[in-house]
Protein backbone atom coordinates (compact mmCIF):
# COMPACT_ATOMS: atom_id res chain seq x y z
CA UNK A 1 0.00 0.00 0.00
CA UNK A 2 1.40 3.37 -1.04
CA UNK A 3 0.74 6.72 0.62
CA UNK A 4 1.73 10.16 -0.66
CA UNK A 5 4.21 12.11 1.44
CA UNK A 6 3.09 15.67 2.17
CA UNK A 7 4.97 18.73 3.37
CA UNK A 8 4.36 20.51 6.65
CA UNK A 9 2.23 22.98 4.71
CA UNK A 10 -0.01 20.17 3.43
CA UNK A 11 1.31 20.34 -0.15
CA UNK A 12 2.37 17.16 -1.89
CA UNK A 13 6.08 16.42 -2.21
CA UNK A 14 5.50 14.24 -5.27
CA UNK A 15 6.94 11.24 -3.43
CA UNK A 16 5.19 8.12 -2.19
CA UNK A 17 6.18 5.63 0.49
CA UNK A 18 4.96 2.05 0.69
CA UNK A 19 3.64 0.67 3.95
CA UNK A 20 5.05 -2.79 4.67
CA UNK A 21 2.44 -5.53 4.51
CA UNK A 22 4.03 -7.28 7.53
CA UNK A 23 2.98 -4.34 9.75
CA UNK A 24 0.19 -2.46 7.96
CA UNK A 25 -1.36 -5.30 5.95
CA UNK A 26 -1.84 -8.33 8.20
CA UNK A 27 -5.04 -10.18 9.09
CA UNK A 28 -6.22 -8.17 12.14
CA UNK A 29 -6.74 -10.05 15.40
CA UNK A 30 -9.51 -8.36 17.40
CA UNK A 31 -8.94 -10.43 20.53
CA UNK A 32 -5.26 -9.43 20.67
CA UNK A 33 -6.31 -5.77 20.40
CA UNK A 34 -8.84 -6.25 23.21
CA UNK A 35 -6.25 -7.89 25.47
CA UNK A 36 -3.64 -5.19 24.83
CA UNK A 37 -6.09 -2.32 25.44
CA UNK A 38 -7.33 -4.05 28.59
CA UNK A 39 -3.73 -4.44 29.78
CA UNK A 40 -2.94 -0.77 28.98
CA UNK A 41 -5.97 0.54 30.88
CA UNK A 42 -5.33 -1.82 33.80
CA UNK A 43 -1.79 -0.46 34.10
CA UNK A 44 -3.19 3.08 34.37
CA UNK A 45 -5.19 2.21 37.49
CA UNK A 46 -3.71 3.29 40.79
CA UNK A 47 -5.53 0.63 42.78
CA UNK A 48 -5.34 2.68 45.98
CA UNK A 49 -9.03 2.21 46.86
CA UNK A 50 -9.71 1.17 50.44
CA UNK A 51 -12.79 0.89 52.68
CA UNK A 52 -12.90 0.12 56.39
CA UNK A 53 -14.00 -3.27 57.62
CA UNK A 54 -15.69 -3.78 60.98
CA UNK A 55 -12.42 -4.29 62.84
CA UNK A 56 -11.08 -0.92 61.53
CA UNK A 57 -14.08 1.25 62.47
CA UNK A 58 -13.58 3.45 65.54
CA UNK A 59 -16.37 2.95 68.05
CA UNK A 60 -17.59 0.91 70.94
CA UNK A 61 -17.33 -2.86 70.86
CA UNK A 62 -20.02 -3.31 73.50
CA UNK A 63 -22.75 -5.81 72.71
CA UNK A 64 -25.94 -3.86 71.99
CA UNK A 65 -28.44 -6.21 73.62
CA UNK A 66 -28.59 -9.64 75.11
CA UNK A 67 -28.23 -12.61 72.79
CA UNK A 68 -31.64 -14.17 73.37
CA UNK A 69 -35.06 -13.21 74.55
CA UNK A 70 -35.62 -9.88 72.79
CA UNK A 71 -37.65 -11.27 69.91
CA UNK A 72 -35.38 -9.53 67.37
CA UNK A 73 -32.32 -10.62 65.45
CA UNK A 74 -29.18 -11.11 67.53
CA UNK A 75 -26.78 -8.17 67.39
CA UNK A 76 -23.14 -7.68 68.28
CA UNK A 77 -21.65 -4.21 68.45
CA UNK A 78 -22.44 -1.00 66.53
CA UNK A 79 -19.68 -1.79 64.01
CA UNK A 80 -21.81 -4.57 62.54
CA UNK A 81 -22.00 -4.07 58.71
CA UNK A 82 -25.81 -4.20 58.92
CA UNK A 83 -25.95 -0.98 60.92
CA UNK A 84 -25.52 2.59 59.70
CA UNK A 85 -21.95 3.64 60.36
CA UNK A 86 -20.79 0.05 60.53
CA UNK A 87 -17.97 -1.56 58.57
CA UNK A 88 -18.23 -2.49 54.91
CA UNK A 89 -18.50 -6.11 53.82
CA UNK A 90 -16.17 -7.23 51.01
CA UNK A 91 -15.10 -3.65 50.31
CA UNK A 92 -12.22 -2.72 48.00
CA UNK A 93 -8.65 -3.17 49.22
CA UNK A 94 -5.46 -1.80 47.62
CA UNK A 95 -4.40 -4.02 44.73
CA UNK A 96 -2.39 -4.09 41.53
CA UNK A 97 -4.54 -4.48 38.42
CA UNK A 98 -1.69 -5.00 35.95
CA UNK A 99 -1.24 -8.37 34.27
CA UNK A 100 1.42 -9.83 32.01
CA UNK A 101 0.85 -9.99 28.27
CA UNK A 102 3.17 -11.90 25.96
CA UNK A 103 5.37 -9.77 23.69
CA UNK A 104 4.14 -11.53 20.55
CA UNK A 105 0.53 -10.80 21.49
CA UNK A 106 1.40 -7.11 22.03
CA UNK A 107 3.16 -6.96 18.66
CA UNK A 108 0.20 -8.65 16.96
CA UNK A 109 -2.20 -6.17 18.60
CA UNK A 110 -0.19 -3.15 17.44
CA UNK A 111 0.09 -4.50 13.91
CA UNK A 112 -3.67 -5.23 13.86
CA UNK A 113 -4.49 -1.70 15.03
CA UNK A 114 -2.19 -0.14 12.41
CA UNK A 115 -3.72 -2.39 9.73
CA UNK A 116 -7.22 -1.15 10.59
CA UNK A 117 -6.05 2.47 10.34
CA UNK A 118 -4.34 1.82 7.00
CA UNK A 119 -7.49 0.16 5.61
CA UNK A 120 -9.63 3.10 6.72
CA UNK A 121 -7.20 5.65 5.17
CA UNK A 122 -6.57 7.20 8.58
CA UNK A 123 -2.79 7.41 8.18
CA UNK A 124 -0.97 10.44 6.79
CA UNK A 125 2.77 10.67 6.10
CA UNK A 126 4.51 14.02 6.65
CA UNK A 127 8.11 14.69 5.68
CA UNK A 128 10.52 15.29 8.54
CA UNK A 129 10.05 18.63 10.27
CA UNK A 130 11.03 20.53 13.39
CA UNK A 131 10.11 23.87 14.94
CA UNK A 132 12.69 26.55 15.68
CA UNK A 133 10.91 27.43 18.92
CA UNK A 134 7.95 26.08 20.91
CA UNK A 135 4.91 27.64 19.23
CA UNK A 136 1.43 26.21 19.79
CA UNK A 137 0.13 28.39 16.96
CA UNK A 138 2.60 26.74 14.58
CA UNK A 139 1.45 23.28 15.66
CA UNK A 140 -2.19 24.24 15.12
CA UNK A 141 -1.39 25.50 11.62
CA UNK A 142 0.25 22.12 10.90
CA UNK A 143 -2.97 20.32 11.89
CA UNK A 144 -5.05 22.77 9.83
CA UNK A 145 -2.89 22.30 6.75
CA UNK A 146 -3.48 18.53 7.05
CA UNK A 147 -7.24 19.12 7.63
CA UNK A 148 -7.25 17.23 10.92
CA UNK A 149 -7.73 20.10 13.38
CA UNK A 150 -11.18 18.77 14.40
CA UNK A 151 -10.07 15.16 14.79
CA UNK A 152 -8.34 13.19 17.52
CA UNK A 153 -4.78 12.97 16.22
CA UNK A 154 -1.73 10.91 17.09
CA UNK A 155 1.58 12.35 15.85
CA UNK A 156 4.43 9.83 15.74
CA UNK A 157 7.95 11.30 15.73
CA UNK A 158 11.14 9.33 15.04
CA UNK A 159 12.75 10.70 18.22
CA UNK A 160 11.97 13.34 20.84
CA UNK A 161 11.86 16.80 19.29
CA UNK A 162 11.49 19.10 22.25
CA UNK A 163 10.05 22.10 20.40
CA UNK A 164 7.38 19.99 18.67
CA UNK A 165 6.42 18.23 21.92
CA UNK A 166 6.15 21.54 23.80
CA UNK A 167 4.14 23.09 20.97
CA UNK A 168 1.56 20.30 20.89
CA UNK A 169 1.16 19.26 24.50
CA UNK A 170 -1.53 21.85 25.23
CA UNK A 171 -3.79 20.76 22.35
CA UNK A 172 -6.71 18.80 23.76
CA UNK A 173 -7.33 16.25 21.01
CA UNK A 174 -3.74 15.72 19.91
CA UNK A 175 -1.07 13.45 21.34
CA UNK A 176 2.61 13.30 20.39
CA UNK A 177 4.68 10.16 20.89
CA UNK A 178 7.89 8.70 19.49
CA UNK A 179 8.00 5.60 17.31
CA UNK A 180 9.23 3.37 20.14
CA UNK A 181 6.29 4.47 22.35
CA UNK A 182 3.59 3.41 19.89
CA UNK A 183 0.85 1.37 21.56
CA UNK A 184 -2.46 -0.20 20.62
CA UNK A 185 -4.64 2.05 22.78
CA UNK A 186 -3.32 5.32 21.33
CA UNK A 187 -3.59 3.99 17.76
CA UNK A 188 -7.18 2.78 18.21
CA UNK A 189 -8.18 5.92 20.14
CA UNK A 190 -6.97 8.32 17.43
CA UNK A 191 -9.11 9.25 14.44
CA UNK A 192 -6.07 10.22 12.37
CA UNK A 193 -2.46 9.09 12.67
CA UNK A 194 0.26 11.43 11.39
CA UNK A 195 3.52 9.58 10.83
CA UNK A 196 6.70 11.55 10.30
CA UNK A 197 8.44 9.92 7.32
CA UNK A 198 11.56 8.71 9.15
CA UNK A 199 9.45 7.13 11.93
CA UNK A 200 8.15 4.52 9.47
CA UNK A 201 11.41 2.57 9.39
CA UNK A 202 11.60 2.65 13.20
CA UNK A 203 8.08 1.22 13.51
CA UNK A 204 8.96 -1.51 10.98
CA UNK A 205 12.11 -2.42 12.92
CA UNK A 206 10.22 -2.38 16.21
CA UNK A 207 7.37 -4.65 15.12
CA UNK A 208 9.27 -6.86 12.68
CA UNK A 209 12.05 -7.97 14.99
CA UNK A 210 12.50 -11.72 14.92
Amino acid sequence: MEIAVVKQSGESTGRKVSLTSEVFGIEPNDHAIWLDVKSFLANQRQGTHKSKQRNEISGSSKKLKKQKGTGGARAGNIKNPQFKGGGRIFGPTPRDYSFKLNKKVKDLARKSALTYKAKDNQIAIVEDFNFEAPKTKQYISLLKSLSVQDKKTLVVLPEVKKNVVLSGRNIQNSKIITADQINTYDVINAEQIILVESSLSKIDNLLNKQ
